[in-house]
């Protein structure tokens, strides 16, 4: 089967949701648990850590809800920070029996792949935990890999694009002085910078003043589907010239050329973005984003044991194995070693 390394899933914000859920059986809810990513080839992936509204939700952790969106927010720092602490210590608690582990290098996922042991590289989607720099290096010492500097709401560093379709993703000003800081920082402790979410003026000026890789690991292509959430082909080529990575995100409201959020949404719709992000981009910097438990997500693919589907409709569109495993496995190890050792 085809291994699959997969760049953005929202289980740890699912998982705080319902304690109730056993991550190693096989559930009847969300997208991913143990069973159904052996099931579906899912090897590792980066693990989004994610703090939505105070109010609200099981437990005092509500799901991602359009009071959330932007203009709406910032939130609380200090919420963040706390939310954030609980996942960690949830992805501590997954790896202590036996579910996952915790991995920061792409010499560690190789090693967990070959142990069998679902790799999770952590993730922070929205820097809004980042109340001091110093936060960031306590984090970066539990873990912490890759971050997005906003999600699609303003906060100290930067603003969001809104969900609203059709858009564009040039609404709002850039990075804060604190958002250039984050970057210079984050590079300094080789931290991918993801900039799903963010808006296109902070896009540029996050690509002025970083100076490794940059990735956008959920994102699709806005000439198929003019969400704002997608990257217009000078914002995908400057990734390309900068050796990044960009990760198809199965939601299907980025996906289909109506914005709908319809789960009826063909596997030919996902690949036709994967052609134009490896047209665009080059084999060599294209991944999967899947934004499992946080997207409707196509029927035809439904969770992570789907995702043999997806790969047996890029084999029968004409892709060979070794492309195929570019994409679905090996690019996004090759983008953390050069983000780590470059």
């Amino acid at each position: 089967m085809q291994p699959v390394f997969d760049g953005h899933n929202d289980t740890l914000l699912a998982l705080l949701q319902h304690p109730e859920r056993a991550f190693g059986e096989r559930l009847a809810e969300g997208h991913i648990d143990r069973v159904r990513a052996r099931e579906g080839g899912l090897v590792g992936g980066l693990f989004a850590m994610f703090t939505p509204e105070r109010d609200g939700g099981m437990g005092g952790v509500p799901a991602k809800t359009p009071a959330d969106r932007a203009p709406n927010g910032p939130i609380d720092g200090d919420h963040a920070l706390r939310t954030t602490l609980r996942m960690f210590a949830l992805l501590r608690r997954l790896e202590s029996e036996g579910h996952l582990r915790v991995c920061t290098t792409q010499a560690e996922v190789d090693a967990a792949v070959a142990d069998g042991v679902l790799a999770a590289v952590p993730h922070l989607e929205g820097a809004e935990a980042i109340v001091h720099l110093k936060v960031l290096e306590v984090l970066h010492a539990l873990g912490l890999r890759s971050l997005g500097p906003v999600w699609s709401r303003p906060n100290a560093f930067a603003t969001g694009v809104p969900f609203a379709f059709p858009g564009t993703p040039d609404v709002g000003p850039g990075l804060t002085a604190a958002g250039r800081a984050l970057v210079a920082a984050c590079d300094r402790l080789r931290i991918v910078l993801d900039v799903s979410h963010l808006n296109e003026a902070g896009f540029w000026e996050l690509l002025e003043h970083g100076a490794r890789p940059v990735v956008a690991s959920h994102s699709n292509v806005h000439a198929l589907s003019a969400s704002p959430r997608n990257l217009t082909d000078d914002q995908l080529a400057a990734l390309a010239e900068r050796d990044g990575l960009v990760g198809l995100n199965f939601a299907v409201g980025f996906l289909r050329e109506d914005g709908r959020g319809d789960a009826a949404t063909p596997l030919e719709t996902m690949v036709r973005h994967l052609d134009r992000l490896v047209a665009t981009m080059g084999e060599d910097r294209v991944g999967f984003g899947s934004d499992f438990d946080g997207a409707t997500m196509p029927a035809a693919i439904g969770d992570a044991a789907g995702l043999p589907r997806l790969i047996e409709a890029l084999r029968a569109h004409g892709w060979d194995d070794a492309l195929i495993d570019k994409v679905a496995y090996r690019n996004w190890l090759a983008l953390l070693r050069r983000v780590q050792e470059g």
